[in-house]
């Protein structure tokens, strides 16, 4: 069952393919119906890799699929690690993600790039599953580069739209940048572990790490039997100067946290996600819920062994996720836009991630994700529902003042259209807040979802939010009082 897990990225690669090639052809819907079965094909594939686990005791398992690159010392194949938090990505990212595919068929629906846009999101679905699947950190990079470049395309998805015409593709611009910086670190560190270990296979590193970590261990105790009074000590170096397995370890996870800045929006580098709503809700959902924020989480859940070596490192995390959590919560409160509110939510949700893994409670933080998962892409599904329900009620309104010979700017109480704006009269804002009111009656479906993903995020008792947050602030105290 397991030799079956390189089709979880086959299915999406071919869904883009056919519409690359077919796509503007056959138009809407059948260019979103694709992209979804091809991204619920991807699931079935994820349910059938947990199921196969299951059968062999949760074993990890590598599947090769080739040699990859080949260069003197270097051997990086293009393998996939099937253990229980790779399968747990793999079920949420292709779950969230069809779900979010069938949504945008309807929320997408007479876009003149409609074929495009699902071409954009089957290789989103395919880049993350490559970040999260494979058994080594040159194929996470792949992945981690791939989220990156799809992020850029679908947030500046409507590049004529916004503010001057340029205001979106300068979102996505923005995003690129910021996550470049990230990067930048994430690229130095995988250079520190091949110069240290002479692999980038996650197997072989961490058991270098975790051995070369043991025996550092045990030396430094026997000289503190052996030397309990020697002066001056042997400091952060070993014989002949080196640095020890421990500096090496610290200085990694320090480059990775730049990254894990990057693309998970933690300070300073989470300046980018507010401006991500620049693209179409679905997208939003996309990269806030499933995909490309959650890879920093993933990175350092993955490298945990690295981390343990490293406390000053784990301490830096925590304060790091902690500081993000407040400010961007604080942040939040001033906001009117109604995707911005969710962005600032969203970077918040990740700070308490971030400083859950950070405290060393990995199963915390991933429990946590997972439930932001789901109750995050409901909230931006529901506010793509209000935008859409607001931007239709306003044009009918428009309309019809039109048609009774209104709409003119001797009835202020009338709005104009949104394509005739008058220094007078700005255009209306479909996602200010501020505009909203009394759709309870008009909207009790969008109402009631809303509600339920409210009470998640808000930690209500019997929520999914509630026990995750519960795992993390038990973990906080139980931390503080040891």
């Amino acid at each position: 069952m397991h030799t079956l897990v390189p089709l979880i990225i086959a299915f999406p690669v071919l869904g883009l393919l056919i519409n690359i090639v077919a796509g503007k052809k056959i138009g809407d819907p059948w260019a979103g119906i694709i992209a979804s079965l091809a991204s619920g094909s991807a699931f079935v594939i994820a349910v059938l890799q947990f199921v196969g686990l299951a059968a062999t005791g949760f074993e990890p398992q590598i599947v090769k699929v080739a040699d990859w690159i080949v260069i003197g010392n270097l051997n990086v194949p293009w393998a996939f690690q099937v253990d229980t938090l790779s399968v747990t990505m793999m079920l949420m990212v292709t779950g969230v993600g069809t779900l979010i595919h069938i949504y945008a068929i309807g929320y997408m629906k007479g876009d003149e790039r409609f074929h495009r846009f699902f071409i954009y999101m089957n290789l989103f679905i395919a880049s993350m599953l490559i970040l999260v699947a494979g058994n080594n950190f040159a194929m996470l990079f792949v992945g981690w580069e791939g989220v990156g470049l799809c992020s850029y395309l679908l947030i500046g998805f409507w590049f004529d739209r916004g503010e001057g015409g340029v205001a979106n593709a300068r979102a996505g611009r923005k995003a690129f940048v910021v996550n470049r910086v990230g990067d930048f670190g994430f690229a130095l560190a995988m250079f520190l572990i091949f110069w240290t270990t002479g692999s980038l296979t996650f197997g072989e590193v961490f058991h270098y790490f975790e051995e070369h970590g043991a025996e550092a261990h045990a030396t430094t105790e026997e000289t503190a039997v052996v030397e309990p009074a020697a002066e001056g000590g042997h400091g952060e170096a070993e014989a002949g100067g080196a640095p020890s397995i421990a500096t090496i370890a610290t200085a990694i996870t320090l480059l990775m946290l730049v990254g894990v800045a990057g693309k998970s929006a933690q300070i300073p580098l989470f300046v980018w996600l507010p401006d991500a709503m620049a693209g179409p809700t679905p997208v939003s959902a996309l990269i806030h819920a499933a995909t490309m924020v959650t890879a920093g989480i993933y990175l350092i859940v993955r490298s945990h062994p690295l981390f343990n070596l490293a406390p000053a490192s784990q301490m830096t995390v925590a304060l790091i996720g902690a500081s993000t959590a407040f400010v961007a919560g604080t942040i939040a409160l001033g906001q009117f836009d109604i995707k911005r509110v969710l962005a600032y939510s969203t970077i918040s949700q990740l700070g308490f991630m971030v400083a859950a893994a950070g405290m060393g409670a990995y199963v915390a933080a991933m429990f946590h994700l997972m439930t932001h998962a789901f109750f995050k892409a409901l909230l931006f599904l529901s506010s793509g529902a209000v935008i859409h329900g607001m931007e239709h009620g306003h044009h009918a309104l428009a309309h019809d003042a039109e048609a009774h010979g209104g709409g003119g700017h001797d009835d202020p109480h009338t709005p104009t259209l949104p394509h005739t704006p008058t220094h007078h009269e700005p255009t209306f804002d479909a996602q200010d807040m501020r505009n909203m009111g009394g759709l309870a009656t008009l909207m009790p479906w969008t109402r009631l979802t809303y509600l339920i993903a409210c009470i998640s995020i808000a930690g209500f008792p019997i929520a999914a939010g509630f026990y995750s947050k519960d795992e993390i602030l038990w973990k906080a105290m139980s931390n503080g009082a040891t």
